[in-house]
């Protein structure tokens, strides 16, 4: 059992072999077996989005939970291995989870037929609708001005130092934009499904 959980990867892949165990058992036991046709592709598709959702949203909460208040408490000499190895690490699943919760939730919304309801905030569609929206802002500061300004202030793009310093505060401001804006998001994409708003 030890050599699973030392290795992230068959960590993840004894995950994925104990979700195909539970769900073929729980259709043995019920005499359900699941059926692929549209409705398994949509519930699979949400499934993909709220997963690398959470990977997107429990990261940014990291940064702005975890990681910023932190280092001021850090010893200096500590402070590199956070730069180096931490943070790009972190920034790379961080903004790769935001792309892959944009794409699967605009498949989600295409395979489930309302995509130009949501954006457009049709009648019936407002609460998925801006919590589309939201979602469309927050996914464009990751990639466009986060990322950018994070790679100046790690050392990953050369620049001055005053450079460096400005990077660094437009990344924590834009993060902490996106985590005020992840608490409207979440409640609209929950809201719409379940009748709240």
């Amino acid at each position: 059992m030890g050599a699973i959980f030392q290795s992230l990867g068959r960590t993840v892949t004894a995950g994925v072999v104990l979700l195909v165990i539970i769900v073929i058992l729980t259709g043995v036991l019920t005499g359900q077996m699941v059926a692929v046709d549209m409705g398994w592709s949509r519930f699979f598709m949400r499934w993909l989005h709220v997963l690398s959702g959470v990977m997107w949203i429990g990261i940014l909460w990291y940064f702005n939970f975890v990681q910023i208040p932190s280092m001021p408490k850090i010893p200096d000499e500590q402070k590199p291995a956070i730069g180096k190895v931490i943070a790009p690490a972190a920034l790379f699943w961080f903004r790769w989870a935001a792309l892959a919760t944009v794409v699967t939730g605009v498949l989600l919304a295409w395979m489930s037929g309302y995509l130009g309801q949501a954006l457009s905030l049709s009648k019936g569609f407002h609460a998925i609708g801006i919590g589309v929206w939201l979602a469309l802002v927050m996914a464009f500061n990751v990639w466009f001005i986060i990322w950018p300004n994070q790679k100046k202030a790690l050392g990953m793009v050369q620049v001055t130092a005053e450079e460096k310093t400005k990077a660094a505060r437009t990344a924590m401001l834009t993060s902490r934009f996106n985590t005020m804006l992840s608490v409207p998001m979440l409640y609209c994409m929950v809201a719409q499904q379940n009748g709240g708003l």
